[in-house]
């Protein structure tokens, strides 16, 4: 997933809204008491004492769940429940309440898309725990359902392309790896996918979702050098209500997100020493537990990560487990970088002119020869994603003519051979612009390690390389 965040899909430094309840109860001292129980709780709960003020709060409130009694002073619940389910965008979920011997109102309810029903009297832990569960359940597959339709948004005709050796033997592991995903018996192996930034890893990544059984799972991509050094474990593991200060309610976690889909790690290399440790605890024991929690939950995904970091010198340094990654590279895929792929650079760059086109709805531009001169004998050092941003900026401002060889860098351009000195007369964004480029050059279009020597984030540099068109 050129990601998406997913990653970065949830941010617990935003307090999550607290859940909406609307108990639908005339039995006032039985629905008060499950009030201030939903509330201690960190739930947002009202009570409707019959079915008109139900309708009207529900079309206002728009509640993330209804706690439903079946028998009530103006009718029945079953009609309630029937128009809220008569809408196929609603996503509430009703529990029904049923006294002993309304075993046929239950059934009924079940049938018409109750998630599940209690019976009256209702111990409040039990509830509690009963409303727990169906939130939960919901939240889990409301992001596996949004999951899957990002991915299938994004990742639609998603293919490695290019037609040199080097990317052909890949394709054929690729292939050849995905299938090992069939068997619903057996978990298949963790792939290491190693490549310098920019040659298309995520690209790798979504393939093998693609090719697999799982591909009507989630896929849920997450970016480690983005998240927040002292939240990543609440991202990754979830927490629970409480866990710590902006902990209001209980979430789910993004390797609980995945499901029985596909959890992809980029930048794998950023994760923290002290998490390295409970990542590895996941992938042996294949389950996961919430920050303030002991509870274990299942982990069935399938973990594939990448880096553009050189993972034996960190291994030396001591900078990242060696246990992690020997159980992290079962199979590893290499992904050659774009100056070693031949004519594939010339023919990606008529296809990422040909692309943009046709999103901005210009004529498809023609490639001059010294146009074609220049990108052939440029190293681009960010592979394959600086080659596709160079090509969509020159088309846009050629408004769709010829791309001549001016709308292409020269070599060395972004390696910092213009400008090597700092002048006194320098403005601050030419000043700015020279320590990027010098840094990129040192680093060889490593924007995480120049990220590094600049002293900034990964993030503020990636903004920084677009304000500069680099």
């Amino acid at each position: 997933m050129n990601s998406n965040n997913t990653s970065g899909e949830l941010s617990a430094q935003i307090p999550m809204l607290a859940k909406r309840v609307l108990i639908v109860e005339d039995e006032t001292v039985f629905a008060r008491s499950v009030q201030k129980r939903l509330q201690r709780e960190g739930y947002n709960s009202e009570i409707c004492p019959n079915l008109a003020s139900a309708r009207q709060r529900f079309r206002e409130l728009s509640p993330d769940l209804v706690l439903l009694d079946m028998r009530l002073p103006d009718g029945s619940g079953l009609d309630f429940l029937t128009e809220i389910k008569s809408n196929p965008a609603a996503d509430t979920v009703v529990l029904v309440m049923s006294a002993y011997g309304e075993v046929d109102d239950a059934v009924s309810a079940m049938k018409r898309g109750a998630t599940d029903y209690l019976k009256k009297p209702v111990d409040l832990e039990e509830l509690l725990l009963n409303v727990r569960k169906v939130l939960d359940r919901g939240e889990l597959e409301q992001q596996v359902v949004n999951a899957s339709k990002r991915h299938q948004h994004q990742a639609g005709g998603v293919d490695f392309l290019g037609t040199c050796a080097a990317v052909e033997a890949v394709r054929a592991q690729v292939r050849k790896v995905a299938q090992l995903g069939n068997n619903p018996a057996a978990l298949p192996p963790t792939v290491l996918i190693l490549g310098e930034t920019g040659t298309g890893k995520d690209v790798i990544a979504r393939l093998l979702h693609a090719l697999s059984a799982r591909r009507d799972k989630p896929f849920v991509h997450v970016d480690c050098a983005s998240l927040p050094k002292d939240l990543i474990e609440a991202e990754l593991f979830g927490h629970e209500k409480g866990a710590f200060t902006s902990a209001h309610v209980s979430r789910t976690g993004l390797i609980e997100a995945a499901e029985d889909g596909v959890l992809f790690m980029d930048e794998i290399g950023e994760v923290p020493l002290d998490l390295q440790a409970k990542l590895l605890a996941v992938l042996e024991r294949r389950t996961v537990r919430r920050v303030g929690t002991t509870q274990e939950r299942a982990a069935r995904a399938w973990f594939i990560a990448a880096t553009n970091r050189d993972i034996q010198a960190l291994l030396a340094r001591g900078e990242f487990r060696a246990d992690l990654f020997y159980r992290l590279n079962v199979i590893s895929i290499l992904v050659p970088p774009l100056r070693e792929r031949g004519a594939d650079v010339l023919a990606l760059a008529r296809h990422f002119a040909a692309q943009t086109a046709k999103r901005y709805g210009l004529p498809v531009p023609g490639i001059s020869a010294a146009a074609e001169r220049a990108i052939s004998e440029y190293p681009w050092p960010g592979n394959v994603r600086e080659l596709k941003h160079m090509i969509e900026r020159a088309v846009l401002l050629s408004g769709g003519t010829e791309l001549g060889g001016d709308a292409i860098p020269r070599a060395g351009a972004m390696t910092g051979d213009t400008p090597q000195t700092l002048d006194a007369g320098m403005t601050l964004d030419a000043a700015e612009l020279a320590l990027i480029q010098q840094a990129l050059g040192r680093c060889e279009g490593n924007v995480s390690r120049a990220a590094r020597e600049l002293g900034i984030t990964r993030m503020a540099l990636r903004y920084r390389m677009k304000k500069y068109g680099l």
